[in-house]
Formats: C-alpha cells, structure tokens, sequence
C-alpha cells in the first residue's frame, strides 16, 4: 500500500509560507539597508564621477545578499527533512534540500517515499523565491540605471 502524502503536503506548505516570509522579510531588509545608505549619503551613485563600478559592487552585493537568504532557506528545508526523518544524514540532506531549490535535482539522494512530495514542493518554493529575487534585482538594476542616466546630464 502507497504511503499517505498528507504530512508531505502539510510540511511543505508550511515550509513554502515559513520560506516566502522569512525572504520578503531578508529583501525588505537589504532594501531598507540600501535606503538608510543612500540618505546618510554613503550610497551616492549619481554624485560619483564614474559611478558604474560603483553600481556594479551595489548589484554584486544585493547578489551576495540574496545568495545568503536562498542557503538559509534551503537548510530551513533540510532541518525540516532531518526532523521528520526524511533522509539519513544531515549532509545528504543539504544536498538533496539544494537540489530541489535550485531544480537542479542531479543528486542520487531520495527521500523516504512518503516525504517525496516534499521535494517537489522545495522546487516550486526555490522557483518562487527565485523569482522573487529576480524581480527585486530588476527593481535595483532600475534604480541605479535612472542615478547613472542623471549622473550623466548633471556632468554633461
């Protein structure tokens, strides 16, 4: 008889609410941070004579951020995996939790069946937050865009 896939899906709604929060939290944060920056005026990008490395390090630095955010989630996803005794060892189970955030899923590693669900909830959560990452990015590219274009007529 197949195992029930109930506590699967519970687990990883919960999970996917749990991770959501905790990243629309972290990119708040960041872009708070970014904000307190510009109006202490430590983050002058259209002051600067050449502002693109500048922009580059800004962006290189959300990245490093987001990066972080996405490790974190993913072993909220592997501790989750350790207590309900998805898998054996905690090491095989950062593997499998970031191969199903990222959908790379090349890993040999499976769950016990009736956590697999799991995983694939994992995959829809990575694929969210990713998204969600990619249009904060976007919203920054913008930003530093339009300091870098009125950079440009102030210094023409």
């Amino acid at each position: 008889m197949e195992p029930t896939w109930g506590a699967s899906w519970i687990a990883g709604l919960l999970l996917i609410t749990l991770t959501t929060a905790f990243h629309a939290f972290g990119v708040v944060m960041i872009f708070r941070g970014m904000m307190r920056r510009v109006r202490s005026g430590k983050l002058r990008v259209q002051q600067r004579r050449h502002p693109l490395p500048h922009a580059v390090l800004l962006i290189a630095v959300v990245g490093l951020l987001l990066t972080v955010l996405h490790g974190i989630e993913a072993a909220m996803w592997t501790a989750a995996y350790m207590l309900v005794g998805a898998i054996g060892s905690e090491r095989d189970a950062m593997l499998y939790s970031l191969d199903s955030f990222t959908t790379r899923g090349a890993s040999d590693i499976l769950l016990a069946s009736q956590w697999r669900l799991m995983g694939a909830l994992e995959a829809a959560d990575g694929m969210l937050l990713f998204g969600i990452s990619t249009a904060f990015v976007f919203a920054i590219f913008q930003r530093v865009i339009a300091l870098i274009d009125q950079n440009e007529d102030v210094t023409r």
